[in-house]
């Protein structure tokens, strides 16, 4: 990795820090190093962090573009950070940075529902923005399971998911435009306001899912689907993996298409139903458990749960169960929301992000209980189902080196089985400070050497994100 010249060279730190002060206002610049450690890292516990020099909240679009001259002059690394909530280290602060947050950067600038479109800052919270649509009518789709507290401009940098991908697809699925600081400090704007649009390369899905490696994001145009109807909700329990397997893929073959389908494995049934103190009447021999819903409403809902309860039947299922109700549906899907939390029970978790062929998802359970008897730890597998995303999460005590470095062999494990299996080692996490050699055996050398010569010539002197995703040399 490229190490970037060091500013306190030049003239020191106290001098840097002072210029943003002047650029920014003394409150909008923290160095306190009690105040600066909670900026360093994000949710994943494996990855190395830092301590920045500074965090700095500009307020609007012109002291984000400030802050960057001012770095690139002092070739100081900048950290584009947004809430947090990220799980591959990809907001990790590297010693002597800048962490730029965003946070301060939280208005919905317009809502058009005669197009189907917003205009939004990056600092605005999932929840919020897909409340606020909601009042007119509309539906945003990309729903990260931090959803309530992830912001928009994290859920664009890392390419985020979540439950309704198997129908509407993840963040990029839903970015019409963005508007991006480059690393000279101009404002690049990218994309369009239309429903079609081929002009010139592709730039806004380039900033998608980059990390904060090539620019920051401080606007971004999405498109909006009409709000769906009331979910109903199935539950179908099986007592061996490979026929929940199957039904997922005969889901596929039959070309239904859910609004979300899940996946959980015996280990994350167990953990859920002893922490809700509930019993989902799947019986002790359940092995796997499918949640199925569909939003289309009214007959058509019916119609298409009436299909995939009898997929479910004709693969084995010794339950299948649909409800219209609403508080049933969010009282079943409750089981596969609370799994993380859950496994708190037991210990710490870590949780892993691949994603195979649908049809090789029981292949990857199987998989995971394999490498769950190597290391002597616990690890359930919950997932969307319906495009083969799957989380393996391994549980290990605190404070405990001895399982902590088990849990790290299985994470590595794991990433190599879904390669095995034809698969990527992340759905929709990213690949972070964490996976980065993992990027490198995955896409080969020639599209590694693509992913720098794009790096290079966006930002020459290696100052977003200095070693995310993959080094320099």
């Amino acid at each position: 990795m490229r190490t970037p010249r060091a500013y306190h060279r030049v003239m020191g730190n106290e001098a840097f820090v002072s210029r943003l002060r002047d650029l920014l206002g003394k409150s909008a610049v923290l160095t306190d190093s009690d105040v600066t450690a909670s900026y360093a890292r994000d949710m994943m516990p494996l990855a190395p962090s830092g301590k920045p020099l500074a965090v700095v909240l500009p307020a609007n679009v012109e002291q984000v573009q400030a802050v960057v001259k001012a770095c690139a002059e002092a070739k100081v690394p900048i950290v584009p950070r947004g809430a947090g909530s990220g799980l591959s280290g990809a907001a990790n602060a590297i010693d002597g940075c800048v962490t730029l947050s965003l946070a301060k950067l939280d208005r919905i600038v317009e809502i058009d529902p005669g197009n189907r479109l917003a205009v939004v800052q990056p600092g605005v919270v999932n929840l919020d923005f897909r409340n606020a649509v909601e009042k007119q009518g509309l539906f945003y789709p990309p729903d990260p399971s931090s959803y309530d507290w992830c912001t928009i401009g994290g859920n664009l940098s890392t390419n985020a998911g979540g439950l309704c991908c198997v129908k509407y697809g993840v963040t990029t699925d839903s970015v019409l435009g963005l508007e991006v600081v480059l690393a000279d400090g101009s404002l690049l704007k990218t994309g369009r306001r239309t429903v079609k649009g081929v002009a010139g390369y592709d730039l806004a899905r380039l900033f998608v899912g980059s990390e904060g490696t090539l620019g920051v994001i401080t606007q971004a145009t999405v498109q909006l689907k009409p709000l769906p109807q009331v979910p109903a909700t199935l539950v179908a329990g099986f007592s061996t993996t490979e026929a929940a397997g199957e039904a997922v893929a005969r889901v596929v073959r039959e070309g239904l298409v859910p609004s979300l389908l899940e996946i959980m494995d015996a280990s994350s049934i167990k953990a859920a139903e002893t922490y809700l103190k509930t019993d989902l009447g799947a019986g002790s021999d359940c092995r796997a458990l499918l949640l199925g819903q569909s939003d289309a409403g009214g007959e058509v809902a019916r119609r298409e749960l009436a299909k995939l309860e009898q997929i479910c039947v004709d693969c084995g299922a010794d339950l299948a169960y649909t409800t219209e109700d609403l508080e049933e549906g969010r009282m079943l899907l409750q089981v596969r929301r609370v799994v993380l939390t859950a496994l708190e029970m037991y210990g710490v978790w870590l949780t892993d992000d691949v994603c195979v062929p649908r049809t090789r998802i029981a292949e990857l359970i199987h998989g995971c209980e394999k490498i769950s008897e190597e290391v002597g730890l616990r690890i359930a597998v919950v997932g969307h189902a319906g495009d083969g995303n799957m989380h393996p999460t391994i549980v290990y005590q605190p404070g405990d080196q001895d399982e902590f470095a088990r849990a790290r062999r299985a994470f590595d494990d794991i990433l190599e089985v879904a390669l095995s299996l034809g698969g990527t080692v992340t759905g929709e996490h990213g690949i972070g400070k964490i996976k980065r050699e993992w990027l490198e055996r995955e896409i080969g050398p020639i599209a590694m050497r693509v992913h720098r010569q794009i790096k290079q010539a966006l930002d020459p002197e290696n100052l977003f994100n200095p070693g995310s995703m993959f080094s320099m040399p």
